[in-house]
């Protein structure tokens, strides 16, 4: 199975809906999706909104043969306790899926530390799938500096787009 989640933001995630739905109709495979926002009603996946709670998505995860997520923090610090192969694909400001591009910010640092594989155009969904090979993630102390690392660089994301926040208001 393969399971795919959005979060909870308020802006739909159209762009990756309607291409896992579309590869959902091509594959034998069951798919899931969490949808959140997204207007698009999938015709060849199950899918539901929002999950009731978390234990929903951890479920979904744990019975999941892959997870594609938005490049979330909850999402990527989720997917990392799991030694399943992941795709993650950021929302873009361009597509009017965020208010700016944090995401893709961390999709780069999560690129370069190679452990989950980021799709940035989701045209490259299918085949990023079809080549996925089940890697061995045991979580060991490498895996466990990663995700302290992403916790960090979350942490001083939040706080430099606080303080810019802070900045800005103050200076008008």
């Amino acid at each position: 199975m393969i399971f795919v989640t959005v979060g909870t933001h308020y802006l739909g995630f159209e762009r990756l809906i309607k291409k896992m739905d579309e590869i959902a109709g091509r594959i034998e495979e069951k798919v899931i999706a969490q949808i959140g926002s997204s207007k698009y009603i999938p015709k060849n996946m199950i899918y539901f909104k929002f999950a009731k709670d978390e234990n929903e998505i951890l479920e979904q995860c744990e019975k999941a043969r892959i997870i594609i997520a938005h490049c979330g923090a909850g999402s990527i610090l989720t997917i990392l306790n799991y030694t399943k192969p992941a795709l993650i694909v950021p929302r873009l400001k361009k597509f009017n899926e965020l208010i700016d591009d944090h995401q893709l910010e961390l999709a780069e640092v999560c690129e370069k530390k190679g452990r989950i594989k980021v799709i940035y155009d989701v045209e490259n969904l299918e085949n990023a799938l079809k080549e996925i090979v089940y890697l061995d993630y045991n979580k060991n102390k490498k895996e466990k500096k990663l995700i302290n690392f992403l916790k960090s660089l979350i942490e001083e994301m939040e706080n430099e787009h606080m303080h810019d926040n802070i900045s800005s208001i103050s200076s008008k």
